[in-house]
């Protein structure tokens, strides 16, 4: 049962997640890292809080369902742009094709499932394993590359970072074409 009022403990965290990218990037654009750091594992707090209350006190609601995962993504490709344009005094910038890639999957598909919102079943836009692997995999990356540039150089950090930065990218690729897969078979088992 959805509540009749768009302003539940779960929307509110939410949109304080919304309200806090424009400071997530400023601390990024300035070289303020571990603020964005702080900012960056705050808003991914709120998240999991957010949909930990949803469920627990049934909150969950039409309004949350879209603003939550455009709050993520918007972090996401905030993220994504920042760390791959603004690199200098950065331990662990983003590769640029590396954010090119994530970019321009999630605007594919959003393109595409508005496009063919009214021919396709609502099940066809749900995340599958391979695409929830991947957002965690963007995740992970972000959180760490954040926490790499707060910390400073570091030896180990060198061998590290681009195997980070292509499992990121061969999971996008991956689930992206899986995504197209499941679209053009409606009718295939979902996973």
């Amino acid at each position: 049962m959805r509540p009749s009022s768009s302003l539940t403990l779960p929307n509110a965290l939410t949109l304080l997640r919304i309200l806090a990218i424009p400071f997530f990037a400023i601390a990024l654009w300035y070289g303020h890292h571990w603020h964005a750091f702080i900012i960056f594992a705050a808003a991914g707090f709120t998240d999991l809080l957010d949909g930990l209350i949803a469920r627990a006190f049934d909150q969950r609601s039409d309004l949350g369902a879209v603003m939550d995962p455009a709050a993520d993504k918007l972090l996401m490709t905030t993220a994504f742009i920042l760390m791959a344009w603004r690199t200098q005094g950065m331990t662990a910038p983003i590769p640029v094709w590396v954010a090119i890639l994530a970019i321009s999957r999630d605007l594919v598909i959003s393109f595409y499932a508005f496009a063919s919102v009214e021919r396709l079943s609502e099940s066809t836009f749900q995340p599958s394993f391979l695409g929830k692997l991947s957002t965690a995999a963007q995740l992970v990356a972000v959180s760490l590359g954040l926490l790499f540039n707060a910390l400073g150089p570091r030896p180990w950090m060198a061998r590290f970072q681009p195997a980070m930065y292509y499992v990121v990218a061969a999971l996008v690729l991956a689930s992206g074409i899986h995504y197209f897969l499941r679209a053009s078979h409606p009718t295939a088992q979902r996973t």
